[in-house]
């Protein structure tokens, strides 16, 4: 439960859209109209919502400039991964095109990408090896419709309560999957095919290690280097197109002796074939049902990931729901069109928002400058050195694996380590779709004890009698005692993953801008990673803003999480308070402090102005 205050018309609202009658007699329904609202829009397109409002000029020269720059840099991802999940280079591109429209257009999210991901390649590769690539159409085409019934049932609401430590986990294991499939190409070894499991890989790789192509690894290593570090020379180039363009004219012209797309799959077609209706029996249905289910789950996973990633960059909502629906629409048409599977991708997402993207549009003008290098360069495309976009893939997976953030868990809580082990393991050893049904067991078996532990039982005495912030008072009473432009919200009950969501927001959905937000956590029993990670992006947030976020009330365990996570460093320990009353005394001082401030820099600003007008006078005398 939440509860919050404001200063302004002391108005108390409790969450799950209760109606609470406020110390001024007043009846709030403001998240009731916001609820009904967003149950009224659910399944529709975001991109119809902001035609309906209008996009401005300005905006519309962004998403097109914005636009440009994520097809420049989709182009050797769309391929690298096409390669890397074991079917032609081509099939990238087209999934890219035709999901990249779908997903924008239709999509419950204004600013994601849609695309081929690296998160696909473990499964996509396996599926290749034991049913070939007609096999793997089919089951993009079976998922589509899977990811749509997803959405239709609403499951898009449960997808967000993925434990953060499981989602690291997973994401790391594929960084470390997607390294391993590179090493072929990075040294340039004569492999005709691979094993899809980790470890008879890393067997293949120590007998052929003898045949290292010294060229091709220099190749590779340049692309690495200037993929990593071109971005200090300029932000607005990807370096991975400059390393691409690079290594294919020093290739070309010096005819040097690696493998490139042409020599390993011919020609890239420039064009698109018309789509055609793959046949599906019950022989085929009961074969690759399961392939199917594990596109269908992870693509819904990876693509609501990165619209709640999306959503923390831009301070926006997607439709989650209507977003599964879109992301299997594409699926559908991706098959239909000979493609693979496709999702929401988090890196060129991200590009799409630092580089001015907000609407839908950006993502069109996406696919439609892949689909216009498709028709006019494939006869260059074909010249592209297979060692070059092995150095883009490793440096991919470095940045899909955020080994800080992996890392960064070890300072948490003994059972989030646990989780996030078991996942990474599971991930790299056996199969993704087992790590996540462990991972997820795991993390609810958790959870029951924690939460069993989090009970406590106080005498009555002992709570009449309490002075400290955990005492009986009301807190309709604490009202009164909070100053103008502070907000109070309270926070009743463990932050874990399943509640962590909807925390998040109930706190972006402030329709105020305060300069002091308090967050009283006397009632969490405990924090676990995903509630921190998403009490941090949320402090982010607001300091963005320019508000102070202030912390009360925690009790040691939770403090103790905190400290761990540098929280008290990002807020200032000055910020954190075990007591509401010392919370609102340092609010007070902020905002005299902050008072004082102005008055002093308004004296000096008439003072300057005064003497500035006195030198006037004289010098007219003189």
């Amino acid at each position: 439960m939440f509860v919050y205050s404001s200063s302004t018309d002391a108005t108390l609202n409790i969450f799950k859209c209760d109606v609470v009658i406020n110390t001024n007699k007043r009846v709030s329904l403001l998240h009731k109209n916001n609820f009904l609202k967003m149950k009224k829009g659910e399944f529709t397109p975001k991109f119809f919502t902001l035609l309906k409002a209008g996009i401005t000029k300005k905006q519309l020269y962004k998403d097109v400039l914005a636009g440009i720059i994520v097809g420049i840099v989709a182009l050797p991802l769309s391929i690298a991964f096409a390669i890397a999940s074991g079917v032609s280079p081509e099939k990238g591109l087209i999934t890219a095109i035709i999901a990249g429209i779908v997903i924008s257009v239709f999509g419950g999210s204004r600013v994601q990408i849609g695309g081929p991901t690296g998160a696909f390649i473990v499964i996509l590769y396996a599926i290749v090896q034991e049913h070939g690539v007609n096999g793997l159409t089919i089951a993009t085409f079976m998922a589509g419709f899977i990811i749509m019934g997803m959405g239709f049932v609403k499951l898009g609401n449960f997808l967000k309560f993925i434990p953060y430590p499981l989602i690291v986990g997973f994401t790391s294991g594929i960084a470390l999957i997607i390294f391993s499939s590179q090493i072929k190409d990075l040294f340039g070894m004569p492999i005709e095919s691979l094993p899809a499991d980790f470890v008879d890989k890393w067997v293949v790789y120590g007998s052929h290690f003898t045949q290292i192509n010294w060229v091709a690894f220099a190749i590779a290593i340049a692309t690495i280097v200037i993929s990593l570090f071109f971005i200090r020379v300029t932000t607005k180039i990807p370096g991975s197109i400059v390393a691409i363009v690079l290594s294919t004219i020093v290739v070309y012209y010096f005819d040097l002796p690696v493998e490139t797309i042409e020599s390993k799959f011919g020609e890239i077609p420039n064009s698109i074939s018309m789509p055609a209706f793959p046949h599906i029996d019950f022989a085929t249905i009961k074969a690759l049902i399961q392939p199917a289910i594990a596109i269908a789950l992870l693509g819904s996973i990876e693509s609501l990931l990165s619209a709640v990633v999306a959503d923390g960059m831009i301070g926006g909502r997607h439709r989650s729901n209507m977003e599964l629906v879109a992301q299997g629409t594409a699926n559908v048409f991706s098959g239909l069109f000979g493609g693979i599977p496709a999702t929401g991708a988090i890196a060129r997402t991200a590009t799409n928002i630092k580089n001015g993207g907000r609407t839908p549009i950006s993502g069109i003008v996406h696919a439609i400058v892949l689909l216009l290098i498709m028709l006019l360069m494939a006869p260059v495309a074909k010249l592209i050195p297979l060692s070059c976009l092995a150095g883009i893939l490793i440096v991919v997976a470095w940045h899909m694996g955020e080994w800080h953030h992996f890392f960064a868990l070890f300072k948490s809580n003994k059972m989030d380590i646990i989780v996030l082990l078991t996942t990474f393991f599971l991930t790299v050893f056996f199969d993704l779709i087992l790590a996540i049904e462990i991972g997820m067991i795991l993390s609810s078996l958790i959870f029951m004890k924690r939460m069993s532990e989090a009970t406590s039982i106080k005498s009555t005495s002992n709570i009449l009698n309490s002075n400290d912030d955990f005492g009986d008072k009301l807190f309709e009473e604490e009202l009164a005692e909070i100053p103008k432009d502070v907000l109070l919200y309270e926070i009743n009950g463990p932050l874990f993953f399943g509640a962590s969501q909807k925390f998040q927001e109930v706190i972006s959905d402030l329709n105020q801008r305060p300069k002091i937000l308090i967050l009283r956590m006397r009632n969490v029993p405990f924090i676990d990673a995903t509630g921190i990670n998403r009490l941090k992006e949320i402090c982010k947030q607001l300091q963005s803003r320019g508000t102070t976020v202030i912390i009360s009330g925690a009790n040691h365990e939770v403090k103790l999480e905190l400290l761990k996570a540098n929280i008290y460093t990002m807020l200032n320990k000055n910020n954190i308070h075990d007591k509401i009353s010392s919370a609102i005394q340092r609010a007070k001082n902020i905002l005299e402090a902050e008072s004082k401030n102005k008055r002093k820099n308004g004296k000096k600003y008439i003072k300057f102005i005064s003497k500035n007008a006195t030198t006037d006078v004289e010098q007219h005398i003189i």
